[in-house]
C-alpha cells in the first residue's frame, strides 16, 4: 500500500516538512507517480517492530526493583 507525504506523516506522527526532509535525504524510499510522491507503507513494519521491542525493554528495565545494597549493616 502506498502513502501521500500527508498520510505517511500522520502514519509515523510526523510533521509533513520532516517527512518530506526525510525523502530528500533518502533515508525514506519514495516513489514520484508525475504528480505526488508516494510512500510504500511496508517499509516501516521492521522499524516500528524494533521500536516497540525497545519500549518493552526499557518497561521491563524500569519496573525491576532495585536490589537490596549487601554492604548495609544491621545496627539493632
Amino acid at each position: 500500500m502506498y502513502l501521500t507525504i500527508k498520510e505517511t506523516a500522520e502514519y509515523l506522527s510526523y510533521p509533513e516538512a520532516y517527512v518530506e526532509s526525510l525523502i530528500q535525504q533518502k533515508k525514506i524510499r519514495a516513489i514520484h507517480d508525475g504528480k505526488q510522491c508516494l510512500v510504500y507503507k511496508e517499509q516501516f513494519n521492521s522499524h516500528l517492530k524494533q521500536m516497540e521491542k525497545y519500549k518493552e525493554l526499557v518497561e521491563e528495565i524500569l519496573n525491576e526493583p532495585i536490589p537490596e545494597d549487601r554492604d548495609i549493616k544491621d545496627e539493632d
